[in-house]
């Protein structure tokens, strides 16, 4: 696959040459007072193919296509450049549009079967923490429940970045560490059921990266309200995708985050073997992101000040001799073959990007948005997509 593949010193550059194309924006060190747009990034996770999402005669998201891509800039064309070592999978996927690299990770502490990958090149977390005086609150990472590796994408390993400059998470799995532990700090019921609850937390605890500081009293209170609204045995708030899409509304009128990633996953289910699992789940974040844009709008704060970014993880295979057709671990040309729609303050409306685009040119793009440098980016900011 032929790509356009720039260094770092000329992403920099271009990020600057953008800073001044965008109202608000100038060539020189920004204040430390963040005052550029609202992010928000969905990652339409879980792999999904073209043929499902954008093609109209066969797409299961509607909302995608006639309500939202009209606001904005699509690019039918991204792609995930085939090179050694770059794998088409969710960790691998959604580090490349985080960090503007390929490979930019190595495995993190094999404690599980489940591969671990912390990011070695900073995070648009990172990049946008390191720039201005945000607090960690206000830079959400939003993951599923069954998924406690992507905590790892909140911070990387870079000495100039790393843990002082993290997102916080918010998941279900983040919720039962929080609630485990209010348990055994109040001491209450019988012993059996707190010796229980300390080893239900050592399991979970072995699950989540090790050494990251506490979460800050913003999220505990999101906590605190959370079990007082759906209580504590995970019965009555939503779950899977839904529950990210909840997640991330409270997260909207509670923390007032700048910069947001909703990681959903539900596709992927399909790997257990029925092709619907993968349709419905396809509509179901067609739903949820119109939901989120609605509520968006209907924010005083956030609206016309909110910058969208809707981008796949990864593609899928397309083996019409299989009994579910698509997957995505076969590294075939498919799966390579993804999408993205920005809309959004200053983004061009009614446009198709008609041009093969890379997938590590979403983080540059963005962070030139918000006014953070991502020097260390593979590609330059994507200028025309701004109006």
């Amino acid at each position: 696959m032929k790509t356009t593949r720039r260094g770092a010193v000329a992403g920099l550059v271009a990020a600057g040459a953008l800073n001044t194309m965008i109202p608000g924006r100038s060539a020189q060190a920004a204040p430390r007072d963040y005052r550029g747009p609202n992010v928000v990034i969905v990652r339409f996770g879980g792999g999904v193919r073209r043929r499902e999402t954008i093609e109209a005669a066969h797409s299961y998201a509607p909302r995608l296509l006639h309500r939202l891509a009209p606001r904005g800039v699509l690019i039918p064309d991204l792609r995930i450049e085939q090179l050694d070592g770059v794998d088409t999978s969710h960790a691998e996927g959604t580090l490349n549009i985080l960090t503007g690299r390929y490979r930019a990770y190595r495995p993190g502490p094999a404690r599980t079967v489940i591969p671990r990958l912390e990011p070695t090149e900073p995070t648009l977390f990172e990049m946008l923490r390191r720039a201005y005086d945000i607090p960690a609150h206000q830079t959400l990472l939003i993951n599923g429940e069954d998924r406690p590796q992507e905590e790892y994408f909140a911070y990387g390993v870079h000495r100039n970045h790393g843990v002082a400059y993290r997102s916080e998470v918010l998941s279900l799995h983040r919720f039962k560490l929080w609630r485990l532990r209010e348990t055994l700090a109040e001491g209450r019921g019988a012993e059996a059921e707190l010796t229980r609850a300390r080893d239900a937390l050592a399991r979970l605890e072995r699950q989540s990266r090790g050494g990251a500081p506490k979460q800050s009293a913003e999220i505990d209170a999101l906590w605190r309200r959370w079990r007082a609204v759906y209580g504590e045995d995970g019965l009555r708030n939503p779950r899977g995708d839904r529950a990210l899409t909840e997640l991330a509304l409270w997260a909207l009128r509670l923390l007032r985050p700048r910069l947001m990633m909703i990681n959903y996953q539900d596709p992927d289910y399909v790997h257990w073997g029925n092709p619907s699992h993968y349709t419905r789940a396809i509509a179901g974040i067609d739903a949820d992101l119109a939901r989120l844009a609605a509520a968006v709008d209907a924010d005083e704060g956030y609206r016309d000040n909110t910058l969208f970014c809707v981008v796949p993880d990864c593609g899928r295979d397309a083996n019409p001799l299989m009994e579910v057709p698509f997957q995505h671990h076969f590294n075939s040309r498919s799966a390579h073959e993804i999408w993205a729609l920005f809309f959004g303050p200053g983004i061009t409306r009614g446009r198709v990007l008609d041009r093969p685009v890379d997938q590590t040119a979403i983080a540059p793009t963005l962070a030139a948005a918000m006014g953070a440098a991502a020097p260390r980016a593979e590609h330059a900011p994507l200028s025309e997509l701004f109006a």
